[in-house]
């Protein structure tokens, strides 16, 4: 679960907030890769992200929630939001039905992808940023997701780089499955939350 904010790392946190309210891209450590991440209502940190990663526009990106109550309105299904709630925050991205409260470009295709890092500098640029933030991994597309901070400045991307707090990246991506209307489990990406926790939970067991 979630640590405490290291302390000294708050004006860090305003820096980079107002730099996503500004349109810019931020880098952030979370519990399993180095992110990228760019605010939800800005244009313009949108595209900037896209053009960063070199990413295929109609790829979707993520959307990184601080909890619970901010990733049940984007979906169609919030019952499967409830179901996995205990696996939340960590590492699971859990792609579903978009409602209409999300917004069409983090979207594409009727389908949003949700996740709830569980580490303590994420946690705190998402609260500082109303809760909700579009991400992706922190590389250049087709290069492998920067697992410390030396990687990710190492690529070279010129974003603001947070600290992550003495809390390293794990560097094992989240896993990553799709559930429907009709509520049939699909795996796009085995990472490091085991699927079989995840199917449990859908089916009402606790692994």
């Amino acid at each position: 679960m979630n640590t405490p904010l290291p302390s000294g790392a708050s004006p860090q946190i305003t820096q980079a907030a107002a730099r996503l309210a500004g349109g810019d891209v931020v880098g952030y450590p979370s519990e399993t890769v180095w992110g990228l991440a760019a605010h939800p209502a800005s244009p313009q940190g949108l595209a900037a992200l896209f053009t960063l990663k070199g990413r295929d526009p109609a790829k979707p990106v993520q959307v990184s929630c601080l909890d619970v109550a901010h990733a049940r309105p984007l979906t169609r299904t919030p019952e499967v939001v409830d179901a996995l709630a205990g696996l939340w925050p960590g590492p699971l991205t859990l792609v579903v039905p978009a409602s209409d409260a999300c917004p069409p470009p983090l979207a594409p295709g009727g389908w949003v992808g949700l996740r709830l890092p569980d580490h303590p500098v994420a946690s705190a640029l998402l609260a500082a940023c109303g809760g909700l933030l579009a991400t992706t991994s922190l590389n250049p597309a087709g290069l492998p997701a920067a697992r410390t901070h030396a990687e990710a400045e190492g690529y070279g991307l010129g974003v603001f780089l947070l600290p992550d707090g003495g809390v390293p990246a794990r560097g094992e991506a989240s896993t990553v499955v799709r559930v429907g209307l009709e509520g049939r489990l699909e795996v796009l990406r085995d990472g490091a939350l085991p699927v079989a926790e995840v199917r449990a939970r859908l089916e009402g067991r606790r692994p």
